[in-house]
C-alpha cells in the first residue's frame, strides 16, 4: 500500500504545478455539481414514484432504498455532463473574478493553456460516462426492475419479455405474378417466460392471394426441427375467392425464424442495452427487413458514443466562457447559465436524433452533428477568450 501511495505521489509531482492547481480548483465544484444534479434527478425521476408505491402498495422502505441505490448509476451518468459544465464555468469564472487568470496572462500563459486541465478532466468524465452507460447502467436498471417486481409480487423470470412483436419483410408475390417488397409475416406473443411464448398470433402474407392467421395458446422453439411448435390453436385461411377455412390443432410445426426469442430477451428500451446488445438487435431487425426499426437503433447506437462526448463539449464551453477576461459569474448565475446551455444542447441533440430516426439524415451524421456544432461553438468562445 505504501509503495502504491509513493508511486501515486511521484506521478502527481510530474504534473506541472499550473495543472495541479487548476485541477484542484475544478474538483471541488465538480463533486458538488454531481451531488446536486444527481439528487435533483433522483427526486424527480424515481423518488416520488417510490414514495407513492410505499403509500399505495405497501412497498417496504428497505426495498425502496435498495431500488433507489440500484437506479443511482442511471442518474449519475445524466449528471456527469451537466456537472462538468457547471464546474468549469464556476471554477474559471471565480478565478477570473479574482484576477488570477489575469495574472497568468501577464506572465504569458494563453487561454488555451489555461483550459487544458479542464479538457483533460472532461475527457476523463466522458470515459467514465461511457463505462457507466455501457456496463453498469443496463445491469443496475434490470436489477432494480427485478427487485421492485418481486417486492410487489409480480412474476419474475430470468428469460422474459412482454408484447413481443417480430415482423419479417421480403418479396411478396402478387396475384398477377409480379412481386413487390412488403410484410411477409408478423409474429406476436403476449408473454415470453422460460422459453415459452403465450397467446401467440402469426399472420402470414407470403402466399399470393392467401392470408393465413395462426392462433395458439403457446408456442416453443423446436431445436431438432428448427421450427416453431404451436400448441392448442387454430389456423384461419382467407383464400383469393374470399372464402374462409379453419382448422383446430393440438400441435403444429411452422417454419419460422427463432429471432422472436432473441428479440424477447433484449431490453425494450435501447437506453437499457449495452452497445453489443444494441448491435445484436439492429442485426435482427435488418435480417427481418424492418428498416425503420433498424434505422432507429443505428441512431441509438451512435448516441451511446455521442452522449458521453457531451462532457467534452460542456468542458470546452464552460472553461472558455469562464476564462473570458473580466468575467464576473457568481454561483447562482453559473447555475442558471448552465441550465440554459444544457437545454439548448439537448434540444439540438433531440432534433438531429429525430431527423436520423426519420431517415432524413444518416445515423452517424444525426448523432454526431450536435457534438461537432457545439465543439465549433466552444472553439469560437475559446478564441474570444484568448483575445
Amino acid at each position: 500500500m505504501e509503495v502504491l501511495i509513493q508511486r501515486t505521489q511521484s506521478y502527481l509531482r510530474r504534473i506541472p504545478l499550473l495543472d495541479r492547481w487548476l485541477l484542484g480548483e475544478l474538483i471541488g465544484p465538480l463533486l458538488f455539481a454531481i451531488a446536486m444534479f444527481t439528487v435533483l434527478a433522483l427526486t424527480v425521476g424515481v423518488l416520488v414514484e417510490l414514495v407513492r408505491q410505499i403509500a399505495e402498495f405497501n412497498l417496504p422502505v428497505l426495498i425502496a432504498i435498495q431500488v433507489l441505490l440500484q437506479r443511482l448509476p442511471s442518474f449519475l451518468v445524466l449528471s456527469f455532463p451537466m456537472a462538468t459544465l457547471f464546474a468549469t464555468l464556476l471554477a474559471y469564472g471565480r478565478l477570473s473574478t479574482n484576477s488570477e487568470l489575469t495574472a497568468l496572462r501577464s506572465v504569458g500563459v494563453s487561454a488555451t493553456r489555461m483550459i487544458i486541465p479542464a479538457l483533460v478532466l472532461a475527457l476523463v468524465m466522458s470515459s467514465l460516462t461511457f463505462l457507466f452507460n455501457d456496463v453498469l447502467v443496463p445491469r443496475s436498471n434490470r436489477a432494480a426492475e427485478v427487485t421492485l417486481r418481486r417486492a410487489l409480487g409480480k412474476a419474475i423470470s430470468t428469460e422474459k419479455g412482454d408484447n413481443i412483436i417480430y415482423p419479417r419483410f421480403g418479396r411478396v408475390e402478387e396475384p398477377d405474378g409480379s412481386s413487390s417488397k412488403g410484410l411477409l409475416q408478423l409474429f406476436y406473443a403476449n408473454k415470453f417466460r422460460d422459453g415459452t411464448m403465450t397467446r401467440v398470433t402469426l399472420l402470414d402474407f407470403s402466399r399470393a392471394g392467401f392470408t393465413q392467421m395462426l392462433l395458439a395458446e403457446s408456442a416453443e422453439w423446436n431445436k431438432q426441427e428448427a421450427k416453431w411448435e404451436f400448441l392448442n390453436g387454430q389456423i384461419l385461411t382467407l383464400t383469393p375467392s374470399g372464402s374462409t377455412t379453419s382448422a383446430d390443432f393440438d400441435r403444429y410445426l411452422y417454419p419460422f425464424s427463432a429471432a422472436p426469442i432473441r428479440i424477447a430477451k433484449l431490453p425494450k428500451d435501447a437506453n437499457n442495452m449495452t452497445v453489443a446488445e444494441a448491435l445484436q438487435a439492429e442485426q435482427l431487425l435488418q435480417s427481418a427487413g424492418d428498416l425503420k426499426g433498424a434505422r432507429k437503433l443505428q441512431v441509438r447506437i451512435q448516441e451511446k458514443f455521442t452522449f458521453p462526448m457531451a462532457c467534452l463539449v460542456f468542458g470546452l464551453i464552460g472553461s472558455s466562457l469562464g476564462a473570458k477576461p473580466n468575467n464576473r459569474t457568481s454561483r447562482g448565475q453559473g447555475f442558471a447559465l448552465s441550465i440554459v446551455m444544457i437545454l439548448v444542447y439537448y434540444l439540438l441533440a433531440f432534433s438531429f436524433s429525430a431527423l436520423g430516426v426519420k431517415g432524413t439524415l444518416p445515423a452517424v451524421l444525426a448523432a454526431w452533428s450536435p457534438v461537432l456544432i457545439s465543439l465549433a461553438g466552444g472553439g469560437f468562445l475559446l478564441r474570444q477568450a484568448s483575445q
